[in-house]
């Protein structure tokens, strides 16, 4: 069973500072009107073949519109070995600053 975590706990890690590694799986249109500062953009679709450009000692948060999708991307790295988390609610629910 994948962890959880809510938009109010990622949120409240980084403004404490926290060093967190968010995952952005929503589709560019999508990212376009806003992401969580810092968060890396990895469409769902392109998850499997970029899995190489993360690290597998780090834990990720998996973000999408609703979390769904976050949900679905969170079992494809736990697949491949990574230690994730998804942020439920998705970014529908995000209470922080976008950039």
């Amino acid at each position: 069973m994948t962890k959880q975590i809510t938009p109010e706990e990622v949120n409240k890690r980084l403004l404490k500072n926290e060093m967190v590694h968010i995952i952005d799986v929503r589709e560019n249109a999508e990212v376009k009107t806003g992401k969580i500062p810092g968060a890396k953009h990895i469409p769902l679709g392109q998850l499997a073949l970029r899995k190489h450009e993360l690290d597998q000692n780090k834990t990720y948060i998996v973000v999408c519109q609703t979390g769904n999708r976050s949900k679905a991307a969170c079992g494809i790295l736990e697949a491949f070995g990574y230690d994730v988390e998804n942020m439920i609610g998705g970014m529908n629910n995000w209470p922080g600053k976008l950039e």
